[in-house]
């Protein structure tokens, strides 16, 4: 992975470059350096550099938009996991709320009926057995 960060700096780097050369040749010649003197055609290099630097900005601006939609990718995918764990959060909320409330009227059926075994309560006490049935069936 070191090497991926390496060479998302070669092309920026390779144009400061290839602009210093550019400028080098374009602006001095052979009285100001003299090795200057062992270049034939420094206007013509100086084009050619021009060419590769073009290239190798744009290159640098594909790694670049790769990097940046690769970031957002990610950003996006953490995004999605948080609000898929947040639903999951909520989804189990809402399942222990309607257990405790079946729970709860499971109860209160009971001792209605244990404290008055009326119809009455014996309807209900059934009723509420059939809720807990269809539940069970639904956890199923």
């Amino acid at each position: 992975m070191p090497w991926l960060n390496f060479l998302a700096l070669v092309p920026a780097t390779t144009v400061t470059l290839l602009l210093i050369s550019i400028a080098f040749l374009r602006f001095y010649n052979e009285q100001d350096f003299t090795f200057l003197g062992l270049i034939a055609n420094p206007r013509i290099w100086s084009n050619r550099l021009t060419v590769a630097a073009i290239v190798a900005a744009v290159a640098n601006f594909c790694i670049e938009w790769d990097g940046r939609n690769r970031e957002a990718n990610l950003l996006a995918a953490e995004a999605q996991r948080r609000d898929e764990e947040e639903q999951r959060r909520v989804e189990e909320k809402e399942q222990a709320s309607r257990r405790a409330a079946i729970e709860v009227e499971r109860d209160l059926a009971l001792l209605s009926y244990l404290a008055d075994p009326s119809v009455e309560n014996q309807r209900k006490l059934i009723q509420v057995l059939a809720l807990l049935n269809d539940y069970r069936d639904s956890l199923s």
